[in-house]
């Protein structure tokens, strides 16, 4: 059973990502430090509010759960958040707020974020602009020319054979993709939808 947990953290939104875009979408929020602005001007109520605050220095509503941390820690605000969801049952977590801004060290680390939630059984999407994802052995990729016209595949492990890549202005077939080479970067839906299948490894998907 899909459980949704909504996460903010505190990087840029992407214009993608509005009021009007959460009027469908229900579930659990959690807003680490800074992100919490960001439900504030969307208009969303926060479950929980995590983080040691050295970002956020606004006043903090009463009605959420408030964890307290400090900046001393091995676990960045965002991490927390993803580790709360999960022992509280969520497994499909979108994060807001993960990609743009002036620190990039922050995108790598939830990067790293998607592989520890993968790992503790749940699905973490990164979403903006971009919408970032895992895709591994076994699993199909389906992805609507409406919705997003370009995407990117990266191999994440040393290698990821992609069964087929159909549906793009550039398809594979049977093709081993390797780690230290972006040949899967800027392809182009072609037909109505495009869908990946992975035969063997993890694999980035970025769609933007």
């Amino acid at each position: 059973m899909m459980k949704i947990c909504h996460i903010f953290a505190g990087g840029e939104l992407g214009s993608k990502v509005t009021k009007e875009y959460f009027r469908s979408r229900k579930g659990f929020v959690i807003c680490a430090d800074s992100g919490y602005k960001h439900a504030k001007n969307l208009g969303l109520k926060p479950d929980v509010i995590v983080g040691d605050f050295d970002s956020y220095k606004g006043k903090l509503p009463s009605d959420p759960e408030i964890i307290r941390t400090v900046p001393e820690k091995d676990d960045t605000d965002t991490i927390m958040a993803v580790k709360i969801a999960i022992e509280r049952g969520y497994n499909t977590l979108w994060l807001y707020g993960a990609l743009g801004g002036p620190r990039f060290d922050h995108a790598i680390a939830n990067i790293q974020t998607m592989l520890y939630a993968r790992e503790h059984g749940a699905e973490l999407i990164l979403c903006g602009n971009e919408w970032v994802s895992l895709q591994g052995e076994g699993e199909s990729h389906y992805v609507r020319e409406d919705c997003d016209r370009y995407f990117s595949v990266f191999a994440i492990t040393e290698t990821v054979k992609i069964k087929s890549l159909r549906g793009v202005k550039y398809p594979l077939e049977n093709y081993e993709m390797h780690r230290s080479y972006p040949i899967g970067v800027s392809n182009e839906i072609m037909d109505r939808h495009a869908l990946l299948d992975i035969e063997s490894g993890l694999a980035l998907v970025v769609q933007s």
